[in-house]
Parts: structure tokens; C-alpha cells; sequence
């Protein structure tokens, strides 16, 4: 990265935490190789409450904490998993404890995510969640994982991880759709506003505040000036317990104040944006003849969407037949109960058309406390629906492929956040006042009607008016090259498309993608190939000795034999594993010649071609898997896609693709 977009990363992210001093409404695909904190060093006690409340910058039991409860010196860490800087920042950290150990320094972790950062709430609600059931060790176990993996920071991963650290998958998917540990994130949210946090990662070290990923050096400078402070106060007597409210309260009062954030007016984006209507959205208003469209991307569980509801009332009843409003539907992840309710809203469409939708919408936003599946059937029979139709629509999340190309549209136009519009192609951020958009559907109109004097019908006058509007940007794009000769191969011989797909057979996210794999083989395998990338990672110790294992089937056999080989390999990665006595069982069931497979382990014959692909990944910035880039041939260059995406990801690409393949 270079110190320019290092510099302007921050600033973004700076801004970011800026943004949640306006109430915005919290937003919802790399799996980071930076060394995170150790759980295996936490210590800290699991039991008894305790609390600092008195200090500048209370801290308590009930935050997540590494080291002794009466280390002489606390770093209290507001941080953000999906935030760069702050997996930067997390090698510092693991260098501090490790120099200073748990008696002399103690870590406090607060739950600080951006706004901007769409999938970090749903990830800091998950990790609240795995240490109210599993305490300290468990969290810190969670917390690296997730700062490993945080291009996959999604719901789908959490229960994973959780059962990793230690906790019980059904008990932390029950506590996490409940959302019982979203308080405690929104309070260390207020928390952070109240003592000067504005972005991530922030520091106070017994109130001293570092703002960034600094060097260590810097944190060790003040470490050691707050030990020797420390030290005195002991030495006069001050029981250790009390020494961090003491030396954080004198800290914070010397400290310069910081400028406080000021509130700036919307900027008026006059930038057209290219937002499709289908015939899937519900629609208020005049459907063919309005001359402007104000489309919606909303979430029923939000509590900005409700705000904004009599607000679009009034510019219906205000404009009539002038304005039509078009639904979208974004909930998101860590409102547990939007999806249910949208599946509700969707059924209402399908039965009783637009008026059955928008009479469900102003029930559910009318209701929005009270989402739980027996209020849902409560409102379905109130609205006249067929109440077990509408358990089905929900229990089968029948509306889902409608649902995921409204949110996947939300992505591709920066449009993340919950409530978001589009008025004719232009944004309009939030739950905005009446007269945020009154000014621009007065400007609208004024041009609609000189586009409908030239001779444009009213019912052409949208498509007309977004022609030319902005696209979102073109898919990032990787060098790539062509693979070694010894990569692995199977589909077309007169390809297409080649998908590189890096993978570790150890990770659970590169299994729980291969049926997707097949899928895409099964549809497209007349016109690509998928060639096999090694990519162990570190902390999955089975995962190297694997990877040779399968380049040797490849050695002795080839591709086919290579690809059983895998197949076998993800099959048994949880049982019965994946360890050196069940890859020689493997290798005998595959008919491979089991001396010479033994010799290639013990030799490790395969182990510079599987490490020199690893840091080909790195080089591309792949640093997680599975990651896939996905190559027109005739090109040097393909697109990336992180994770275990769904196959509507993997086909909008692959299309792409295949047309620009030469």
C-alpha cells in the first residue's frame, strides 16, 4: 500500500467514526494474516464482577480483557474488525504483550464499528456474543479469527468461529439472532464518543490517548513512563486495584482537548446514478406516468428506515401523482428480524399486489418492536393473507434471490446503509428532513418537464433520465498471469475462462464453497477450467502437510487423480481429519504408491512449489481463502472475488468474463 492511500484510508476512517456523532445508522467480502492477539496468553479473570467506573475511561468486567486485573498499566482498545488499520495495529499489541506479559499489562477490548464498514456490526455483536457465553479466552480466540478472516466477515462464519473458541454453536446462533449482546456494543459505541473517540484504532493507556497504528516503540514509551508512575503510587500506598482510575483521571485532565466534531449540511450530489426498477419492486405513486422516482433501499428492522416513513408520506401526499416511490429491500445482518419481515412484505405483494405490499410496510414500521414470528402471523392475518403461506414465505426465505439482488444493487451503488435513496439517480443519504427532498424533486420536476416538453413520454421519462447515469466501478482486477505448468487443472481444454482459485484445505469457508464449485462446473464447464492454487494458511497446522499430500497424487497421477484427492481431503476435514496417518490412508485408497507418497511427505518434495504459491497469492493481495480471480483468456489480468460467495457472485463474473475472453 502506498503512504498516500495509507494516509487517505485513515482519514477515511477518522471520518468515519466522525459520522456516528450524527446518529447515522450503522452499516452491515480478506482474511488478514497479521498476528492477532494470542488467546492462548489471555488470562484475566473469568469470575466476580469488578469495576473502574470511576475512571476517565471506565472499564469493567463486563469488557472483554487480556492480562491481570491489577496490572499497574491498561490499554483500553477501541477497535473495529473490519477496519485495516486496526488489523495493523494488532502485531503491536501481540509485540506489547509478550514483552510486558499479564502481571504488568492489561488489554481492554471496546467495540467500536464504523459506519461505513457494512459488515463490522454484525461482527462485534457476534464476538459481545461469544464472550458473555464464553468469557475471556473465548473471545480473544473469536477475535482473532475474525481479524484473520475479515473478508468473510458474515453471519454465516460467526457460528464457526464461536464453536472454535470454545463456545456452543447452538447456544451462541440463539444468543446472536437474539441480538442480547447488542447493548453492551452500543454502549461501548456511546462510550467511545463520550471519552474523544472519533475513528479507529483509538488507544488510551491509563488515559493517555493514542490515535492510529503506531509504531511499538511509541506505545512502549508510555508504557514504561505509566509502570514507573505506577510503581510510586504503590510504593505511597494506593492499593493496585485503584492505581488505573487514579493515574487514567489525572492522564485524561492534563490531556489537550480534543476539537469536538462538527455537524456539516449534506452536500447536494447532483451526480446522477444509473438504479434500475424491475418489475420485482412494489411501487407507490403513479407507476407509468410519475415525473420523478425516488427509490429505496430499506431495512424493517431499522430504526432510521421508521423515522424516515412519515417523511415519504408527506412527499406523496405533498407531490400526488408527480412522484412514484419504488421499495428495495436491504436488511441488515445484525437486524435478525428484517429478513422475516421482508419475506412477509414480499408474500403481501405476491398475493394482494403493490397496495397489499405498502399496507404491510406501514404495519411493520408501525410494529417494528414487535418482529418475533408470532407478531408476523398476528400482521399477516390482520392484513388478510394466507397466514400459512406467509409462514412458508418466511421459514423457506421463499423471497431470497429477490432479496439478495436488491442488497447485491445496494453494494454495487455505495449504497450500504439504511434508510438510502435514489431521487431520479441521485442519492439522498439517511433520514433526511422533508426539506432535504423537497429541493431536489422540485429541481427534478422542473427538468422532467422540459424532457416531457421535447417529446419524451412520461412513461419513458425515468429510463430516459438514467441512460447515462454513473455504473458502479468495474470489478477489482489482478495481475495473475498464466499458472505453472504443475498447477492442477480440470474442465475445458478450449477454455474460456480460467478461474484460479486459492485455497486451503484445512479452512472451513474453502469447503463450504466447493458445492458451489460444482455448480459452476456443471453450468459453465464446456467454457472454463479451474486450475488449483495452493494456500495454506498458518494457523491451520494440518493444512501444509495436506497440500503436499494432494501435489503428490498430482505427481504420480495427474489431474483427475489430484482433484479425488481434494475431494476426499474437504470430506474429511472435521472427520476424520485431515492428519499424516489418514492422508497414507488416502493415498492407499486412491491406489497411489504408497512408498514413494511417504518419501515425498518426509522429504517435503512439494513443499517450495505449495510455499512459492502462497506468496504468489500474497503478492496479489489474496490474503485469506478461499479468494478466486477469475480470468478472461486472452488476458493477463482477472477478477477477484473473496470468499465463499454465493454462485450469483461467481456467475455475474464469470459472464463478464466470457465476454471479454478472446
Amino acid at each position: 500500500m502506498s503512504k498516500g492511500t495509507a494516509i487517505v484510508g485513515f482519514i477515511l476512517c477518522f471520518l468515519g467514526g466522525m459520522a456516528l456523532m450524527w446518529g447515522v445508522d450503522r452499516n452491515a467480502a480478506s482474511n488478514g494474516e497479521v498476528a492477532a492477539l494470542s488467546a492462548d496468553s489471555a488470562s484475566g479473570s473469568e469470575g466476580g464482577f469488578w469495576t473502574d467506573e470511576k475512571a476517565a475511561v471506565p472499564v469493567s468486567s463486563k469488557d472483554p480483557m487480556w492480562g491481570d486485573r491489577d496490572a499497574p498499566v491498561t490499554v483500553v482498545i477501541y477497535s473495529d474488525f473490519q477496519c485495516p488499520f486496526c488489523g495493523k495495529a494488532e502485531p503491536t499489541l501481540k509485540g506489547l504483550q509478550t514483552k510486558y506479559g499479564p502481571s504488568k499489562l492489561r488489554m481492554i477490548w471496546k467495540n467500536f464499528p464504523l459506519p461505513f464498514h457494512k459488515k463490522a456490526p454484525a461482527a462485534h455483536l457476534a464476538a459481545q456474543t461469544v464472550f458473555e457465553l464464553g468469557g475471556n479466552k473465548a473471545f480473544w480466540k473469536f477475535h482473532d479469527l475474525a481479524f484473520q478472516n475479515n473478508r468473510n466477515l458474515d453471519p454465516a462464519s460467526f457460528g464457526a468461529w464461536a464453536q472454535q473458541a470454545g463456545v456452543d454453536k447452538a447456544k451462541f446462533e440463539a444468543a446472536f439472532k437474539a441480538g442480547s449482546a447488542q447493548a453492551k456494543v452500543d454502549a461501548d459505541i456511546a462510550a467511545g464518543k463520550a471519552v474523544g473517540v472519533r475513528g479507529t484504532p483509538a488507544f488510551y493507556i491509563n488515559g493517555v490517548f493514542i490515535s492510529g497504528a503506531r509504531p511499538q516503540s511509541q506505545f512502549e514509551a508510555e508504557i514504561d513512563k505509566q509502570l514507573a508512575a505506577a510503581k510510586k503510587l504503590i510504593a505511597s500506598g494506593t492499593p493496585k486495584n485503584q492505581v488505573y482510575t487514579k493515574l487514567t483521571n489525572t492522564n485524561k485532565a492534563k490531556a489537550p482537548k480534543q476539537p469536538e466534531a462538527k455537524k456539516r449540511p449534506p452536500q447536494d450530489d447532483k451526480t446522477v446514478w444509473k438504479v434500475p426498477v424491475t418489475k420485482n419492486d412494489p411501487i407507490k405513486g403513479n407507476a407509468e406516468g410519475a415525473l420523478v422516482t425516488i427509490v429505496e433501499f430499506s431495512d424493517f428492522q431499522c430504526p432510521f428506515c421508521s423515522r424516515v416513513v412519515p417523511t415519504i408520506k408527506k412527499i406523496t401526499d405533498t407531490y400526488g401523482d408527480k412522484v412514484r416511490v419504488v421499495w428495495k429491500d436491504n436488511p441488515l445482518p445484525f437486524h435478525n428480524r428484517a429478513t422475516p419481515a421482508a419475506m412477509l412484505a414480499r408474500e403481501a405483494l405476491a398475493e394482494k399486489g403493490n397496495k397489499g405490499f405498502w399496507a404491510a410496510h406501514d404495519l411493520l414500521f408501525a410494529n417494528q418492536k414487535a418482529l418475533d414470528d408470532a407478531s408476523l402471523w398476528g400482521y399477516a392475518e390482520k392484513l388478510g393473507l394466507n397466514v400459512d403461506k406467509v409462514k412458508e414465505a418466511v421459514a423457506q426465505n421463499k423471497y431470497k434471490a429477490i432479496v439478495a439482488a436488491d442488497q447485491e444493487l445496494a453494494s454495487d451503488m455505495n449504497a450500504g446503509g439504511t434508510p438510502h435513496f435514489f431521487v431520479n439517480g441521485r442519492r439522498v443519504k439517511g433520514a433526511q428532513p422533508f426539506e432535504a427532498f423537497k429541493k431536489i424533486i422540485d429541481e427534478e420536476i422542473k427538468k422532467s418537464e422540459a424532457l416531457v416538453a421535447k417529446g419524451i413520454a412520461k412513461k419513458d421519462l425515468y429510463a430516459e433520465i438514467i441512460k447515462k447515469g454513473k455504473e458502479p466501478p468495474p470489478p477489482e482486477q489482478k495481475e495473475i498471469g498464466d499458472p505453472p505448468k504443475n498447477a492442477p487443472v480440470k474442465g475445458a481444454t478450449n477454455y474460456k475462462v480460467t478461474i484460479h482459485e486459492f485455497s486451503d484445505f484445512q479452512c472451513p469457508f474453502c469447503s463450504r464453497v466447493t458445492p458451489t464449485m460444482k455448480k459452476i462446473m456443471s453450468e459453465y464447464g464446456s467454457e472454463l477450467r479451474v486450475v488449483w492454487r495452493h494456500k495454506p494458511l498458518p494457523f491451520h497446522k494440518d493444512a501444509p502437510l495436506a497440500h503436499q499430500a494432494a501435489q503428490e497424487a498430482y505427481a504420480q497421477k495427474g489431474d483427475a487423480a489430484f482433484w479425488a484427492f481434494h475431494d476426499k481431503l474437504f470430506a474429511s476435514q472435521k472427520s476424520p481429519g485431515i492428519k499424516r496417518p489418514n492422508l497414507e490412508t488416502f493415498a492407499e485408497e486412491a491406489g497411489l504408491d504408497l512408498t514413494k507418497f511417504k518419501a515425498a511427505l518426509d522429504g517435503g518434495t512439494h513443499k517450495a512449489f505449495i510455499t512459492s504459491e502462497g506468496s504468489r497469492s500474497d503478492k496479489l493481495g489474496i490474503r485469506g481463502t478461499p479468494g478466486f480471480i477469475i480470468q478472461p483468456k486472452g488476458s493477463s489480468k482477472g477478477y477477484l472475488l473473496s470468499g465463499a460467495q454465493p454462485y450469483p457472485k461467481f456467475k455475474k463474473l464469470i459472464e463478464r468474463a466470457l465476454k471479454e475472453a478472446k
